[in-house]
């Protein structure tokens, strides 16, 4: 379980609109693509954060800029750490796929080797004497009925042999292909690694700045850390739950507001500390579905529903590309693991600015 981090707000476009955007920016995005070897094979794309590694945390020259920075930052932190989680989904995935083309390798190398060690001797044995001088052909002619019974029963031997080499070949291929796989999953789970490793630097690093900004955060009045809190988290209210659609989708649901006042810990997945899509993951598994601890692998699940037809269950995503995820529960109500320092709580819908998907797991 992840450690927990200083207590930071996310950032909104909107907040603070009327100061200049005052945070650094040290390089263009990065773009990682990586094979998945998953029966089929699929592609992940991250795009990273600009490195933070270049440049130390910007200097406040006001309260109210020291807010922006802090909002900007815990908001870069969650993004790089949803990257984290992802990573890791696919690492496991991976490594998964790895131990599955072993086994298959395996079990397709020990057919090849039974049946080349009896099947090919008996057919090979049965047709033709191991001193290869035709014994075989003229015991079958001494036991022989008749001409006719001779050449059936050679024909039959002929076929034997010939099947069995078929066989052979295909059972040969096939462990050819396994080997292929393995291979090629070794690779998957190296680049998968790699990944990892990278997403994993860039939040230690984001991490490190964020202890900086912590102090410009602390400098703020109460007011002002009210301000930097609402802007992502949303305003607590009491929860007025509907009625969901399905059995799976009300499970799914009491599960997450049962969550209410649980800590926010960076890539926490309960069952007493959460991350974002770690409070979702866990309220559908209660209700018999899987989904990965990522925002937007969650935003793939499902089916996608409009704002007008949001239903108790629907998860609500947040952020281009996806990185907060939260789940509807009703009369305009959502309840999510909003940021550090803010327990699991239930605020409006609207609370985070503009939402930019809507699927529905259990409908």
């Amino acid at each position: 379980m992840a450690t927990p981090r200083p207590a930071l707000g996310h950032a909104v476009d909107q907040f603070h609109p009327d100061l200049p955007v005052a945070v650094r920016r040290s390089g263009p995005s990065g773009v990682l693509a990586r094979g998945l070897v998953l029966g089929a094979t699929a592609t992940l794309a991250l795009t990273l954060l600009p490195g933070t590694a270049a440049a130390d945390p910007e200097e406040a020259t006001s309260a109210a800029q020291a807010a922006q920075l802090v909002a900007r930052a815990a908001h870069d932190l969650e993004v790089v750490t949803e990257q984290v989680n992802e990573a890791r989904e696919i690492l496991a995935q991976q490594q998964a796929a790895v131990q599955s083309a072993d086994r298959a390798a395996a079990e397709a190398r020990s057919q090849l080797d039974a049946l080349d060690g009896h099947v090919r001797q008996v057919a090979r044995a049965a047709f033709t004497a191991s001193s290869g001088n035709g014994m075989a052909e003229l015991d079958l002619l001494m036991t022989s009925g008749s001409a006719e019974e001779f050449v059936s029963q050679l024909a039959t031997l002929d076929a034997i042999a010939g099947h069995t080499d078929e066989v052979l070949g295909e059972v040969a291929e096939s462990a050819a292909a396994a080997e292929r796989a393995r291979t090629e999953a070794d690779a998957a789970q190296a680049a998968a690694q790699r990944t990892f490793d990278d997403v994993t630097t860039r939040q230690a690093r984001l991490e490190a700045d964020t202890v900086e900004y912590q102090a410009q955060y602390d400098a703020l009045s109460a007011p002002q850390q009210q301000e930097v809190v609402a802007a992502h988290a949303g305003q607590p209210v009491a929860a007025a739950p509907a009625a969901a659609a399905s059995g799976a989708a009300q499970t799914a649901v009491d599960t997450a507001l049962a969550q209410v006042g649980d800590a926010y810990v960076w890539g926490a997945g309960g069952p007493d500390a959460f991350d974002c899509s770690g409070l979702t993951q866990y309220a559908y598994a209660a209700a018999g579905t899987s989904l990965p601890h990522s925002s937007r692998m969650q935003a793939t699940m499902g089916t996608a529903v409009s704002r007008a037809d949001l239903q108790p269950g629907d998860l609500v995503f947040y952020y281009s590309p996806v990185s907060h995820v939260s789940m509807y529960i009703g009369n305009g109500q959502m309840v999510h693991a909003s940021t550090s320092g803010q327990p699991v709580k239930v605020v409006s819908v609207d609370s985070m600015g503009g939402i930019t998907a809507i699927r529905r797991i259990a409908g």
